[in-house]
């Protein structure tokens, strides 16, 4: 897993390539890097990293193959 920085903030691409390496899947979940960043467990927790991972994708870090499905730009 990945080590999250001492000022508490988290690289959402390094937490998906963590997660691409943990599962061998090519996509991932706003509720599965929820789950693996393990701090954030309430419904709008869930919204919130839907809301990053939306402006990451927007602003081309990360592309949406499908609804509800993201994965690192390559």
């Amino acid at each position: 897993m990945a080590r999250h920085p001492p000022s508490g903030r988290v690289n959402i691409t390094e937490l998906l390539t963590n997660l691409q390496a943990r599962h061998d899947a090519a996509t991932t979940q706003a509720g599965e890097l929820r789950d693996l960043l393990g701090t954030l467990t309430a419904d709008p927790a869930l919204n919130v990293t839907r809301s990053r991972l939306g402006r990451l994708t927007r602003q081309g870090f990360l592309t949406q193959p499908g609804r509800g499905r993201y994965q690192k730009r390559t």
